[in-house]
């Protein structure tokens, strides 16, 4: 199965954002993540769109948005435009959530469906044909820097089992208090993603600690 590394950009060193997405550039990690949060969803405020094209610049591997905000089908086309290739929302978080697909798709991109801990997996069950990618957060949206809770690996079974189940290939990404310690546990449960944030941007080398997880047994 395919193991993919998602460095969290709100962990790296804002003064220095150039230099911390071209070093994610050589890495062997594939994907960027970039966190969105609105102080609605979310009590934390994060960045937009105008962070979104320096990083698009910065390096040629899959933008990862994250969209922790009310409201995403007001938003995503304009995400997708500045350079997403996936986007990415909460199905908490809208009461549109195939309108938010179809415009994402329709726009050019990916479309990611994003729980968070206490929603279970039945919640998106209707609209998983329709997507390439499940978020499970494994820590409560908002807040770098939070532990990892063990419940996401429960969930992940199930999306890999609902995945077989429906005859499906969304991959299945993984975040919130993840590193080398704990990646092997959530590739073995099925997961193909797994977005890591502090664990790599304050490691001592973050390019092996990117290979720590890749290659975590």
């Amino acid at each position: 199965m395919k193991r993919i590394i998602s460095p969290s950009m709100l962990s790296a060193d804002f003064g220095n954002l150039e230099r911390d997405t071209q070093m994610i550039d050589r890495s062997r990690a594939e994907w960027v993540h970039i966190d969105v949060m609105d102080g609605v969803f979310v009590p934390n405020i994060s960045f937009g769109f105008p962070v979104m094209k320096p990083i698009r610049q910065a390096t040629s591997k899959v933008l990862d948005v994250h969209l922790m905000i009310v409201e995403p089908e007001k938003y995503v086309e304009r995400f997708v435009n500045d350079g997403a290739d996936y986007v990415t929302f909460h199905i908490e978080a809208t009461e549109r959530a195939e309108h938010c697909i179809e415009l994402i798709h329709n726009a050019g991109a990916k479309a990611g469906v994003s729980i968070k801990p206490a929603t279970p997996t039945d919640a998106i069950r209707d609209i998983l044909p329709k997507v390439e990618l499940v978020l499970v957060m494994s820590v409560e949206p908002g807040f770098g820097g939070q532990s990892f809770m063990p419940i996401a690996v429960d969930k992940v079974k199930e999306l890999a089992a609902m995945r077989e189940e429906m005859g499906l290939d969304f991959t299945i990404e993984v975040d919130g208090g993840i590193s080398s310690k704990n990646a092997a546990l959530l590739f073995d449960a099925g997961a193909e993603a797994l977005v890591a944030g502090s664990a790599v941007f304050k490691a001592e080398s973050p390019e092996q600690e990117i290979i720590n997880m890749l290659e975590a047994k």
